[in-house]
């Protein structure tokens, strides 16, 4: 019988491939990571620090770059990251490179509740803690507002958030108990009475063609209140 020696050849060069591919899978799976890169891809104002979103990492009392690869627990380390009140959403993987990378997006707020509760509200309408870190520079609110009920005011704070005229000149919302609100501008102390929230673009509608007329005739600083609540025309008392 002939042996043909190209055969066991190629079988013998194909064990070898598969054992020195499983020998340096293994050796891969076995190193420990040696770098972690947190990368904020939101804005520069940090809520939450580099140095917090590390000690979220820590799996089994261990940092991340003293873990084997084999063991990393990715979903669990993005769960512990979510767990933090100032981050919306975070994605863990490993790059190309072998680094561990954290994606983390924080939450937005878009008010500051100040009553016998300071906190934020964000761009979901949601509850959000303040931070030791850094301080957001958004509309004040005052008066009647409850934790569990901010719909009414998470409404005209993302009113004001979206359009730039009412971004630049309104710093603070007030609402009564009835649930009413008012506003207040940055330069002029005039009072701005929103009433409820019905036809609301229409009132902030009003509001700006008597911004832009009375800002013209320079009047602007005679009045003490601006009242809104009434249909197609605009309301006001002087000093």
């Amino acid at each position: 019988m002939r042996v043909n020696w190209n055969y066991i050849k190629g079988f013998l060069l194909l064990v070898l491939v598969g054992f020195l591919f499983a020998f340096s899978s293994s050796r891969n799976q076995s190193r420990k990571i040696t770098e972690l890169e947190v990368k904020f891809l939101d804005d520069n104002n940090l809520f939450v620090t580099h140095e917090t979103v590390n000690k979220l990492l820590i799996q089994n009392g261990e940092t991340v770059t003293n873990v084997p690869k084999e063991i990393l627990d990715l979903n669990g380390l993005e769960n512990a990251l979510k767990s933090n009140a100032m981050i919306k959403t975070a994605e863990v993987y490993l790059a190309v490179n072998g680094k561990v990378r954290a994606d983390v997006v924080q939450r937005k707020p878009i008010a500051r509740v100040s009553t016998n509760a300071s906190y934020y509200i964000d761009d979901e309408g949601k509850y959000m803690p303040l931070s030791t870190n850094y301080t957001a520079h958004v509309p004040i609110v005052t008066g009647s507002v409850e934790k569990n009920n901010l719909a009414n005011i998470f409404k005209i704070a993302s009113k004001i958030y979206e359009d730039e005229f009412l971004k630049t000149h309104i710093v603070e919302i007030h609402q009564e108990q009835d649930q009413t609100l008012s506003l207040k501008t940055r330069v002029y102390d005039f009072e701005i009475e929103l009433g409820d929230l019905n036809d609301l673009d229409k009132k902030i509608n009003n509001l700006k063609a008597f911004y832009q007329k009375t800002k013209k005739d320079k009047t602007l600083s005679s009045y003490k209140k601006v009242n809104l609540q009434f249909n197609n025309q605009v309301v006001c008392t002087k000093k």
